[in-house]
Order: structure tokens, then sequence, then C-alpha cells
């Protein structure tokens, strides 16, 4: 028993300088962010800026790689099959904590093959209106559905998007019913919501900002606890009567499990210090998005929630994927 415990001990001291000297030198070649969206969309446009700031904190390059598909199932079950080193990330959105219920069967655990890395920022959606429609506030809107059961037509970027759900949220929460139409993707429910075809569609500020300050759709709540800095004169869901209709997509960064700890948290500190910047955080507050930067533990907990909330309006609505 005596050689045994002298021997794991032995073991151990010798690999720890190893491990340690494997940390100090991470990374070693360039990273790989993967992002389950394509080009130009919110999560791709988040891990951008993030990522091409990160270049110059790591001295290497960061190299964000779209992989769209299956509601970001193929770009996480890569994160989940690749090697824990270091050097294969990804950044996820609300639909990642979506999925756990939305579908009976992944191709990966989340709780045993990804690792939490940092939470980057919450964009709360804001609901938007064609400028024809006879409402122009939330409680308008409202008033309508309940006295119109059917006779309003909501957009999605599709089943089971953060869109979706919260719109379901909203319903529940109002005891109103909507007629959900899905959409591939937030340009072409925007474009129906302008000509009239859907009467309403939330979605992340990112999309709402310039379409609304141009005066091509009506913005009229924020699914805030608060308004938003870039949108000042549009109230909250709070402030216009809807108590609890709190909803938001975010932004956040997974790794595989196994993935070493010291590079999970120096990952999470060099995350936190880049949104820190003044330039970044301007850019994602003009995008309707407040910043965050939280640590590994923080954001674990932070998907668990999700996870839990999302759970609860899938199953209440029904919405299934399989």
């Amino acid at each position: 028993m005596q050689r045994r415990q002298f021997t794991a001990a032995l073991a151990a001291a010798t690999a720890a300088p190893l491990l340690a000297r494997a940390q100090t030198a991470w990374p070693s070649r360039p990273i790989r962010v993967l992002v389950g969206y394509p080009p130009g969309g919110f999560t791709d446009v988040t891990a951008r800026l993030i990522c091409d700031r990160l270049q110059a904190r790591l001295g290497q390059p960061v190299l964000v790689e779209n992989k769209p598909g299956a509601n970001s199932i193929l770009a996480v079950d890569t994160l989940a099959k690749a090697a824990p080193d270091g050097h294969t990330f990804a950044v996820v959105i609300a639909a990642y904590a979506a999925n756990t219920t939305l579908y009976k069967k992944l191709p990966y655990d989340p709780k045993k093959d990804l690792a939490a890395v940092s939470l980057i920022g919450q964009s709360p959606l804001v609901a938007a209106v064609s400028n024809d429609a006879p409402y122009k506030s939330v409680g308008e809107l409202l008033a309508y559905a309940k006295a119109n059961p059917g006779k309003i037509s909501y957009g999605s970027s599709g089943i089971g998007s953060a869109v979706h759900l919260s719109t379901e949220m909203l319903k529940s929460l109002t005891g109103t019913y909507m007629v959900h139409i899905p959409y591939r993707g937030a340009a072409a429910a925007l474009t129906d919501l302008m000509g009239g075809q859907i009467q309403l569609f939330l979605d992340a500020a990112s999309g709402q900002i310039a379409p609304g300050k141009g005066g091509r759709i009506r913005l009229i709540g924020v699914a805030s606890d608060k308004r938003l800095p870039v949108l000042p004169e549009v109230p909250t869901f709070v402030e216009q009567g809807v108590p609890g209709f709190v909803a938001s997509t975010w932004a956040g960064m997974l790794a595989p499990a196994r993935t070493p700890e010291p590079i999970v948290r120096r990952m999470a500190e060099e995350i936190a210090a880049v949104v820190r910047q003044d330039e970044v955080r301007a850019r994602l507050e003009a995008m309707g998005t407040i910043p965050v930067g939280s640590t590994a533990p923080e954001f674990e907990r932070f998907i668990a929630d999700e996870t839990q909330k999302w759970g609860k309006v899938i199953r209440e609505a029904k919405v299934t994927m399989d």
C-alpha cells in the first residue's frame, strides 16, 4: 500500500510541472470558435466582435467558423467531440438552453460533454408592430388580441427560437391567443412585418433598432426590467402592465468538457477584459446588448436557470422539434 501511494504521489509530482508548462504555453496554435448560425446575425456579430479583440490578448489567431444547422446543434455537437485542449470553443445563444427540452434526444449531453466559460452579454427582446397597426402600445396590442383571438399573427426566426418561446410566454402571461408563423431566420419575418403580413415580431434589439428608428416599423416594448440605453423612448413590458415578462437572447462561450480549468478560467478572464473595453461596451450597447463578461461558475448557473425557464415554457406550450 505504501509503495502504491508513493508511486502515485511521484506520478502526480512529475505530471504537475508538465501540466503547468502546457497551460502556460496556451494557446500554442490558432483557436477555433464555432458559431451555429450564418454570418451577419446577432450570434455571429457578437462572436466576431469579441474574437477580434481576443487575438491581440492571446497572441494567436482566434478564428470564427460558422457551422449553421439544426438550431445550433451541429456546432455544439462538433464542440462536444473536439479535443479538450483549449483550442476549440463555441459561442451559443438562448437556443442552446432551450434545445435540452425541445429535443427528446441530443447527440451530446449538455452536462457531461460541455463546459461553461463566460456569458458575454444579454440582449433583451424588443417588440415591433407594423406602422399601420391599430395599436401603438403593449396595452393596446393585448386588448386587441383579447378582443380578436387569432387575428394577430406573430413571426419568429424559427420553431424553438428565443423569439418563438418568448412570445409563447407572453401569451401565457396575458391569456391571449396569437398565431405563430415561423420563418427561416429573422430577416424574412421582419420583411413580412413591414409588409403587414404579420402583426407582431419580438427580436433581439440589434435587428429592430435601425428599422425602428428609420420609421419602417413601430417599436412598442422591451422585454427587460429596465429600458435600453439605445432605445430610451421605448418602455418595458413591465412598465406597461405585464409583470414578469423579461426575456432575452444572449451570447456565451462554451468549451469541451475536461478542458483544463486554468484554461477555462483564463479565457473567461480575457473575455471579461475585452467586454470592459470602452469601444467594445459601446458596440454592444449600440446593438441593444447588455455587456456581462461572467466567470465560468456564474455562466454555468445562468445556463441552468435558462434551461429550467425555457423548459417550462416549452412544456406548457407543447412545443416540440422531434
